[in-house]
């Protein structure tokens, strides 16, 4: 009887304190799964055109943007008892294992937004780009978005300038410290068993191969971690195996995250970039620290949105999305997929984020009189006069062309109702067109068209990114937590966003909602381009795209997967707990829950 106390006590105790870590010997490795397990998600990130359904459950659930392996991996850690932020990390970690780093990089970066249901508090989480120290003289790196159709992916210099100091794995280790409940160690198992074992190749991951061929065999030790033995390029249907991201993995769960930051691979690291004519240092590395804030808050009648807290480009895009479209009274209005009115409205509002690439001085050009701040652009004020200057016809045009296709998503929700999301990113095009790849680890360059933003913020600081996740609240409850990914992210968070608060959309309602993607441009002529919005088929009837007024065209439904911006989300009804968590139809990766 007293053993059977004793037991009983312990097990309380642990339900009521879900931050006690558990036992080392907690596994998350796949080869734990199950038989088959593995197998099964990771052939569904080969489907063709996947119709994702929405996942329901009351004790937990995770959702990734890409990648079905990485949310069943996340999944796992929530059944081991694990809180939303250990499945988070869990499922991040083997996305970038799973993209080979293309994307997303264990030296890149990330944000996260988190609530407490112990506290009630929400807390941001920034580990995003840090400029070198060094580089006084942002202007001269190489670099610049080219006027031309090939956009991004077109031929530029290489340089190690272009490198940044990435906070990915310092997020990771802040957040499990302060709230993960797992071993760090675990959380780290189904990458490196995913990085010793390979996985076939899919489709996506495929494409970037062929698409940066010549970049991966630049670099001796990228060519050896990325173009097979035989030299030729990695395929669709290809087992893909990273012996070196492995070893060093295996490195950081027994040293730490400090292994990269101030051990071996940091020196490594810094010699590799400086090699390519880099200034970055060891102290830059280093000096790395996250930033811990309060959220940035926003009220829109009933709801309350919590997003990132500074320096963060997507949240000042995102607030001041929504207050333009509370300012037009877009709230009230038909939905954009039935009214032209609605459709040039949400068009024009989604394409005033480009404001956060020009200098404070050029917004106020453009519209003289009032203060574009970023700390001004959130108010509502300012919304309104900004507006009211829309209407007269002074506005932003945003495009796409050919842009990358980076970043991943993971949301979770645990048993005891925290809740997590994370978007992480290297910024750039695939790889970047340097392709340094460390034991395994790819070191982008972000910095190659962003040098008028790292001017202003200065050097060894932290560089705005334009990240948006947040967690939406109804009467003062937490009801979503959410994230989004890739160039297009913002256009799909404002509607999503949206599709919930102004149209009465649960969530899987929102993200399989008629929605307009990033416009696209043809710079044949590079000095009188011309724009044009996209659509999918049989989204928009061809009466409202005419009444709209704007250019358009239509995409195959097949295509909209790799085309730019993707959100994913998780409901909990605040009164019994149940939990609906949705991935897009048109992404690859799913929404599992328990």
């Amino acid at each position: 009887m007293k053993k059977l106390f004793t037991f009983l006590l312990i097990a309380n105790f642990i339900l009521l304190f879900p931050s006690c870590k558990i036992s080392n010997e907690t596994t998350l490795s796949p080869d734990h799964w199950g038989k088959g397990e593995l197998d099964k998600y990771l052939q569904m990130d080969s489907r063709p055109f996947p119709n994702n359904p929405a996942a329901y459950g009351d004790k937990g659930a995770v959702t990734t943007t890409f990648h079905s392996a990485a949310a069943r991996a996340g999944l796992e850690a929530l059944q081991q008892g694990g809180t939303s932020v250990d499945a988070a990390l869990t499922a991040s970690m083997a996305q970038v294992t799973l993209n080979a780093g293309a994307v997303v990089s264990f030296f890149g970066i990330m944000s996260m937004i988190h609530y407490d249901a112990a506290t009630g508090k929400i807390v941001s989480l920034d580990a995003t780009w840090n400029t070198v120290k060094g580089e006084t003289e942002p202007m001269t790196i190489p670099g610049g978005i080219a006027d031309t159709n090939e956009g991004m992916y077109a031929p530029r210099t290489v340089s190690g300038r272009t490198a940044l100091v990435g906070g990915f794995m310092k997020g990771v280790e802040a957040a499990h410290q302060r709230y993960g409940k797992l071993p760090f160690k675990t959380l780290l198992q189904p990458s490196i068993y995913l990085a010793k074992n390979g996985f076939i190749m899919n489709e996506r991951t495929a494409d970037f191969f062929k698409r940066r061929d010549v970049q991966l065999r630049r670099l001796p030790e990228t060519k050896a971690t990325l173009i097979k033995p035989d030299g030729t390029g990695y395929r669709a249907g290809d087992l893909f195996k990273q012996p070196a991201l492995a070893a060093t993995l295996e490195k950081i769960a027994t040293d730490g995250v400090n292994y990269m930051y101030n051990g071996e691979w940091a020196k490594k690291a810094v010699a590799a970039v400086q090699k390519d004519g880099g200034k970055m240092t060891l102290e830059d590395l280093a000096n790395y620290e996250v930033i811990w804030s309060e959220p940035a808050r926003a009220q829109y009648g009933p709801f309350e949105l919590a997003v990132l807290g500074p320096p963060s480009n997507g949240t000042v895009n995102l607030i001041e999305a929504l207050n333009l479209a509370e300012a037009s009274n877009l709230f009230k209005k038909p939905h954009w997929s039935k009214s032209g009115e609605s459709l040039k409205m949400i068009s024009d509002i989604t394409n005033m984020h480009m404001l956060s690439f020009l200098p404070v001085d050029t917004r106020e050009v453009i519209y003289p009189g009032l203060s574009l701040k970023d700390s001004s652009r959130m108010l509502k004020a300012t919304a309104a006069e900004l507006w009211k200057r829309m209407t007269q016809g002074i506005k932003i045009v945003q495009y796409a062309n050919a842009g990358p296709k980076h970043s991943d998503v993971v949301v979770a929700i645990d048993q005891w109702g925290n809740m997590t999301a994370i978007t992480h990113s290297i910024n750039t095009v695939t790889w970047g067109n340097e392709a340094i790849n460390v034991d395994g680890i790819s070191i982008s360059d972000a910095a190659w068209y962003q040098q008028a933003e790292i001017k202003r913020t200065g050097p060894g600081k932290r560089l705005p990114a334009p990240i948006e996740v947040g967690i939406l609240m109804k009467e003062g409850k937490p009801i979503i937590p959410f994230g989004s990914m890739s160039v297009g992210l913002h256009h799909q968070t404002v509607q999503s966003l949206l599709n919930i608060m102004a149209h009465n959309m649960d969530v899987e309602e929102a993200v399989n909602a008629p929605s307009i993607l990033m416009p696209l441009a043809d710079m044949t002529v590079p000095s009188s381009p011309k724009f044009t919005v996209r659509v999918m088929e049989g989204a928009f009837a061809d009466s409202v795209l005419e009444q709209s007024g704007l250019p358009f065209v239509k995409i195959p439904a097949s295509e909209r997967r790799y085309t730019q911006g993707l959100w994913v989300g998780i409901y909990r009804d605040p009164q019994t707990g149940k939990l609906k968590a949705v991935s897009p139809p048109y992404a690859t990766g799913t929404a599992l829950a328990y």
